[in-house]
């Protein structure tokens, strides 16, 4: 098959203000695609449109929540009025939630599903009949590592990411032999501002936060423009799914080893690294 090329495509991109959002659009750019940019947060969505906008790309910015079904409904309808088409299509936006299971309120996880599940299926499906008018196209859902393994502390987090994996992955196998294609994403330790603008469970102390902030510090490293590059790569050579960094991969690889195990090591691991650990 073919490489996937970017150059005139038209480019939907959701959590665009900022992290992996804001390095797929530059990226996006630099490969000449024009682009419509949504974000709940106005000021950074429109720091990232302001360096792209050129006489030869279109570029424009809709402020969404995606938990809004209303919203999404209206950003289709203004991207298909405003560009006319869909070829690509990045459901990046996502939040955190930090906290055990009876540490988060009801109501802060069903936050973290209607975003990080519902946005991504609702978005999907706003924007598909587009795309299939269109006459080609590719959908990258942004899951997680923590939609490969499912860390303590991330019942919410996972519980999304997982679900996003497993709608990409029978949506890929529904549009098998037509001309859009469907890949599923899986970063490691991104340096995105997810972790320090992530809710705080209710029941979470202020030493279990701090100590999460610390550990969130240590394992997001790679910057977002590295870990827009190895996405688009893959999504070029329309692979089905995509890890992102080394740890992703360690992981990945992990989970397929010992997939009733492999929490036990990371929790070893994690005490040995722990500040008051001897």
């Amino acid at each position: 098959m073919s490489r996937l090329a970017f150059a005139g495509k038209t480019a939907i991109v959701t959590g665009g203000a900022s992290g992996i959002g804001r390095a797929l659009a530059q990226k996006l750019a630099d490969r000449g695609c024009h682009l419509a940019l949504a974000d709940i947060n106005a000021e950074g969505l429109e720091e990232t449109a302001a360096g792209l906008r050129s006489n030869d790309r279109r570029v424009t910015t809709h402020i969404v929540d995606v938990s809004d079904p209303a919203a999404i409904e209206a950003f289709a309808a203004e991207v298909r009025q405003t560009h006319g088409e869909a070829h690509l299509l990045f459901n990046n936006a996502g939040v955190a939630l930090g906290g055990m299971f009876d540490q988060v309120t009801a109501e802060q996880f069903d936050r973290v599903i209607d975003i990080n599940l519902q946005g991504v299926i609702r978005t999907t499906r706003a924007f598909l009949p587009l795309m299939r008018e269109t006459g080609q196209g590719h959908i990258t859902n942004i899951s997680s590592i923590f939609g490969v393994i499912a860390p303590a502390g991330q019942t919410a987090y996972s519980a999304a990411k997982f679900g996003v994996r497993g709608f990409t992955m029978a949506l890929r196998h529904e549009l098998h032999g037509t001309p859009i294609g469907v890949s599923t994403v899986h970063p490691g330790g991104v340096a995105t501002n997810i972790a320090k603008t992530a809710e705080r469970g209710v029941g979470v102390s202020d030493e279990e936060y701090a100590i999460g902030q610390k550990a969130a510090d240590q394992s997001l490293v790679m910057p977002p423009p590295k870990a827009a590059g190895i996405i688009l790569r893959g999504i070029e050579r329309r692979k089905p799914r995509i890890f992102v960094g080394r740890d992703a991969h360690t992981l990945m690889w992990m989970e397929r080893i010992l997939p009733t195990r492999y929490w036990d090591l990371i929790r070893k691991r994690l005490m040995m690294s722990a500040p008051d650990a001897s």
